[in-house]
């Protein structure tokens, strides 16, 4: 990738690399017999939409704008799942869904009899109470978890208009993991599932992770489905979509001796624009950096662009001093990543850019003032 022919900041999404996830996923989804979905929470680069559509099976919605961008970009009605419906938005969510899983008996008996009547397969969201996600921010089952309904308030029979399950309790887990969920699923919606005809298993499935056993995925699918012959199987990662699909490139615009820490101020901000790095928390790879300080490099820490005391990530060694004007190149940087960036202090969002195929950059969309304001009022 030529760094010279991309604005600073920008998000660079590689096109060969999303294919090569695209295509493993596609992969499984013949093999397993599966259907798998785009997750928009985590991968909403509609500008790709009309190659994911190739491979995929279609995407899910979490919110009424989620659905819309799908039906409008897609060019298909959504799998959609939203905790929290509004009643001047559940017409409009009917209308764009093929599917609509509720949060919560109460939503349910408001809105499934409405949803059932114009031909949504209507479904309900489980809680198997068992999650193996470390953080907790990310923990679907943590308890008092406000997602999904424990079986203790189950009935022994499903209303007629439910006609699937969803769970979602992984977040970057394995098929492993999935394996070992799936055991408590059964354990206490086994006898439901005889019931329904789809079951929704989430996203979280980091599939294109260079360690994930696809293999073995399949298997436990397969074993799934020899149990429960008449059910749909659903599943919708995110960022397996985008993992290792490309960059936010940034500018180094300043270097301060900070009481004796070098610290590079960049044109970016890990509070507006990576502010996974500061909620999960994770370290982003630099590329070209040392992830730990080395002795005797020149260490910096990285100073983000808003006037926010946390906005900065540190420490990373380099082989040269870092001088004003010089590239920084954050790895893995399009899920969950693009769909969260905020214009806190007034920034402006980075640009949106592809590294075609064929060695050439396409600048899909940059940002200036109107983004900002179209926030306020």
């Amino acid at each position: 990738m030529n760094y010279d022919l991309i604005p600073s900041p920008c998000f660079v999404l590689e096109e060969a690399k999303l294919k090569r996830n695209l295509e493993l996923l596609r992969y499984v989804q013949q093999q397993a017999g599966v259907e798998i979905i785009c997750a928009l929470k985590g991968f909403s680069m509609f500008s790709t939409f009309p190659m994911l559509r190739n491979y995929l099976a279609g995407a899910t919605a979490s919110s009424i704008n989620e659905a819309r961008l799908i039906n409008e970009e897609w060019g298909t009605k959504a799998h959609s799942y939203v905790p929290a419906i509004r009643e001047d938005e559940i017409e409009e969510l009917i209308e764009r869904s093929t599917h609509l899983t509720f949060n919560s008996w109460r939503q349910f008996e408001k809105f499934g009899k409405q949803a059932a009547a114009a031909g949504v397969s209507v479904g309900i969201r489980i809680n198997p109470q068992y999650s193996e996600v470390t953080t907790d921010l990310y923990n679907p089952c943590v308890p008092g978890s406000r997602l999904g309904v424990i079986r203790a308030v189950f009935p022994d029979q499903l209303p007629a208009e439910i006609e699937g399950l969803h769970f979602h309790t992984l977040c970057e887990n394995d098929s492993h993991t999935l394996e070992r969920t799936l055991v408590h699923v059964e354990q206490r919606f086994g006898d439901l599932l005889q019931q329904v005809k789809w079951i929704n298993m989430g996203g979280g499935h980091l599939i294109t992770r260079a360690d994930y056993d696809p293999e073995h995925l399949i298997s436990v699918l397969k074993a799934f489905k020899a149990k429960f012959p008449h059910l749909k199987i659903i599943m919708e990662p995110g960022s397996a979509v985008g993992w290792q699909t490309g960059v936010l490139v940034s500018t180094v615009l300043d270097v301060v001796d900070a009481q004796g820490i070098n610290v590079a101020m960049l044109d970016t901000s890990f509070s507006a624009h990576m502010p996974d790095t500061l909620e999960m928390p994770y370290k982003p790879r630099i590329i070209g950096a040392h992830q730990d300080p080395v002795a005797g490099k020149p260490t910096y820490r990285m100073g983000g662009s808003t006037c926010l005391a946390g906005d900065y990530m540190g420490d990373y060694s380099f082989d040269a001093d870092l001088q004003e004007g010089d590239t920084i190149v954050f790895d893995d940087m399009i899920h969950y990543t693009m769909v969260k960036t905020t214009t806190f202090n007034g920034v402006n969002l980075p640009s949106i850019g592809i590294w075609k195929e064929d060695g050439t950059f396409e600048l899909v969309r940059s940002y200036g003032y109107e983004s900002y304001k179209d926030r306020l009022s």
